[in-house]
């Protein structure tokens, strides 16, 4: 069997219409009220409802690369990205900062610490001001390695948002901000989890 045919046997969905497809996601217009917008209309946002699905499978699939080539976890790699954005802003890491920026307990971080200290992706050392605080810091052979690989992928993204115009680049932040709000789950109430509670 030819890679094509293959493809089409595990994808049914092609590129022209994507599973993304408002009328293939929403056929009966239980989800999206169509009234007052056009075919064009329809056929236009379903593309770019087609275009922000292959980005978000990009970056799950640079993610997972990611996570492979570092041979760490999603909340390891958010950890070493948040030491080095404190490195590059020239502030000190402690423990209490990255358990607040990952948003998970103290004990939590300290497994995650002493496990980044055994694999000597970071260094621990008493904080400068702070007798009751450690510093925490990315060694330089893990930021290194953090730069050239992930972060310069990530970094393409910079390339594309500079490709436009001032205009077009205000009206691209201005979309995905109000498509964040649309989509954000703080008053979902189905998304809140009993352990939330």
């Amino acid at each position: 069997m030819s890679s094509a045919s293959a493809e089409s046997e595990s994808s049914p969905f092609g590129a022209a219409r994507g599973i993304y497809d408002v009328d293939i996601s929403d056929p009966r217009g239980e989800l999206v009220d169509r009234s007052g917008l056009s075919r064009d209309d329809i056929r236009q946002i379903s593309g770019v409802m087609q275009a922000l699905g292959g980005l978000r499978d990009a970056e799950q699939r640079l993610s997972e690369a990611s996570l492979r080539y570092m041979k760490l976890n999603t909340t390891d790699m958010r950890a070493l990205h948040f030491l080095i954005a404190c490195e590059n802003s020239g502030i000190i890491a402690t423990p209490g900062a990255m358990s607040a920026h990952l948003g998970i307990s103290t004990a939590s971080t300290t497994k995650l610490l002493d496990r980044l200290e055994r694999a000597a992706h970071i260094t621990r050392s008493p904080h400068p001001s702070d007798r009751r605080a450690l510093a925490i810091a990315i060694t330089p052979e893990t930021r290194r390695s953090a730069i050239e690989t992930v972060g310069r992928q990530h970094a393409r993204r910079f390339t594309a948002a500079a490709k436009l115009t001032p205009e077009e680049r205000e009206v691209v932040r201005r979309f995905l901000t109000d498509m964040t709000t649309e989509i954000a789950i703080d008053n979902a109430s189905w998304a809140i989890s009993a352990d939330d509670d």
